[in-house]
């Protein structure tokens, strides 16, 4: 049965879902059951007293289940910080930047113990970037973004581009993995799109490393890159904002689906999950269009 952590975690997807333009999702019968359950289950184990009162005929008060101290609240998000790069080449003010987020006291602040903040990775001169949501718990144990399942279908991505990913760059608006409940041995379930307060702190450390590439294209992955990038008010959904040409500081930027959200249209054989594939491929195309990357015969008719 679902644990109340799962439960939420599970809200935030459909959230995400949402955010997306996703409207439905298909769930058995079976699913509706167990979920009915475990809703059922929480309200009456949030509502239950977890121990006798001293007095026996005092009133039973309830106790949460104690939890590890968690990071500093979202609400204590200082102003953004002013970037200024040094003097220098690319490698100089890329090392100069990655050192400052690194060590960054609020990002550091919002790592759990054993856990790192993570900064982009890739190359200096990358002729496109992409830009993604925030760290997973892959990212967060390794300090490099999109090393998780979502990471390895985009290397799939970026390989059927003819590249490697090595050649391109790889960032994220959040240098720290959002908080979500934690379990309680310290562990967190699932993951949620940053908050506004969270994004406006480290946009200043991904708009730098865009101004070090200095990328021929810009790639925006998902609705929350889509959001840092070119404002929360310019799109409602991911949808309104993929097929078309963008710019961000006089760079062309193209917007297309999270890989995470790609993955799960994986066995989903719908006419609907089949275009958003073939809608990711388009937006790619375009992207090596604009980067001036060769386009064979075989990569524009791939999802076809």
């Amino acid at each position: 049965m679902p644990t109340r952590d799962q439960l939420l975690a599970l809200t935030d997807e459909l959230r995400r879902l949402k955010a997306g333009g996703q409207r439905t999702v298909a769930v058995t019968d079976e699913s509706l059951v167990r979920l009915r359950e475990a809703v059922s289950a929480t309200q009456v184990t949030e509502s239950a007293a977890p121990a006798p009162a001293a007095n026996p005929g005092a009133p039973v008060e309830a106790r949460p289940t104690p939890r590890p101290a968690a990071p500093s609240s979202v609400s204590s998000m200082p102003a953004s910080p002013e970037i200024k790069l040094p003097e220098g080449d690319k490698q100089t003010r890329w090392n100069y930047l990655r050192d400052l987020v690194l060590n960054d006291s609020v990002c550091r602040a919002r790592v759990f113990p054993g856990k790192q903040v993570v900064f982009g990775v890739g190359h200096l001169d990358a002729a496109v970037m992409f830009v993604g949501e925030a760290p997973g718990g892959d990212e967060e144990d390794q300090g490099e973004p999109f090393v998780g399942r979502a990471g390895q279908l985009l290397n799939k991505m970026i390989k059927a581009m003819g590249l490697e990913r090595s050649q391109v760059y790889i960032g994220n608006i959040l240098n720290w993995r959002p908080e979500m409940p934690r379990n309680p041995d310290g562990s967190q379930t699932g993951n949620r799109p940053p908050t506004t307060q969270e994004m406006a702190y480290c946009l200043p450390f991904i708009r730098a490393q865009i101004a070090i590439i200095r990328p021929r294209v810009l790639v925006a992955l998902g609705k929350t890159a889509v959001d840092g990038l070119l404002g929360a008010e310019s799109f409602k959904t991911m949808g309104a904002a993929r097929g078309s040409w963008h710019s961000y500081a006089e760079t062309p930027l193209r917007a297309s689906y999270h890989p995470s959200y790609l993955l799960r249209q994986e066995g989903l054989t719908s006419a609907s999950a089949k275009k958003i594939k073939r809608d990711a491929w388009e937006d790619m195309l375009a992207v090596m269009e604009r980067a001036e990357l060769p386009i064979s015969e075989k990569q524009r008719n791939y999802f076809r």
